[in-house]
């Protein structure tokens, strides 16, 4: 009695599975290894598992000089490289417009916005991101602050050392304006009693005699016992009265 025909498909028990990978691919190595060394055909054969690791066979010895015979046989030489330039152009632009997509889909979410197809866990996942940016943003928020801080107390220190400079050179000031007013004082004194010497000094002599106006005639006698000679008297007496009626 034969074996029942198997229906393709995924096996979903994750252990068959896996059995089941590892019996075919050893036969399809195989199987690969024959047709080469029967038919001498080069043969190449990529492989990879679910998991992502990779299996290999090529019968020529290197699987770059298989790809490269592949491509030569693929395409035509002018053909080739304008493809090759406009598939590499164009997986440039997919990845650029995915990776567009998918800022503008992640900051419509940090800003609440399109939460309803999001599951429970990509939504604790947005909560933890807003919590570490506002954990952060609070971190240097306060790292400003305190220099800020520093930043004031270093000023209110040189603003505090000027005022102790501006204050002892307005004490200095001070003493010198004293000594001088002082210096003057002594010196007003001095000068005050000197003066004071000086006029009492003066008080004690006698004034001269003051000269006496006299207006019309006088008779003028000489006495006996004067010493000015009597011609010198008659001449005198003569020219007054001259002038008087002149």
């Amino acid at each position: 009695m034969g074996r029942g025909r198997v229906e393709l498909k995924r096996i979903e028990n994750k252990i068959n599975r896996q059995v089941t990978f590892s019996k075919r691919r050893n036969g399809l190595l195989k199987k690969a290894y024959e047709l080469s060394v029967l038919c001498d055909a080069e043969v190449a054969l990529i492989v990879f598992s679910s998991r992502g690791k990779l299996y290999e066979f090529s019968s020529a010895g290197s699987m770059t000089q298989t790809l490269e015979r592949y491509q030569r046989s693929s395409f035509s030489p002018h053909d080739n490289s304008t493809k090759r330039e406009t598939e590499c152009w164009y997986e440039e632009v997919s990845k650029l417009r995915a990776k567009y997509d998918s800022l503008l889909r992640t900051q419509r979410h940090l800003l609440g916005e399109d939460l309803g197809p999001l599951s429970v866990k990509e939504l604790q996942n947005l909560e933890k991101q807003l919590e570490g940016a506002l954990t952060q943003a609070r971190q240097r928020k306060t790292q400003i602050m305190i220099e800020q801080m520093e930043h004031l107390r270093k000023k209110e220190r040189q603003l505090g050392d000027l005022n102790l400079q501006l204050r002892d050179k307005l004490q200095k000031e001070g003493e010198n304006l004293k000594a001088i007013q002082d210096f003057w004082s002594s010196n007003s004194a001095a000068t005050g009693n000197s003066n004071f010497l000086h006029s009492s000094q003066v008080s004690h002599i006698d004034p001269a005699p003051e000269p006496i106006l006299q207006i019309g005639y006088h008779h003028y006698v000489a006495a006996e016992s004067a010493d000015v000679p009597k011609s010198m008297a008659m001449a005198a007496e003569t020219n007054f009265i001259q002038g008087w009626v002149l």
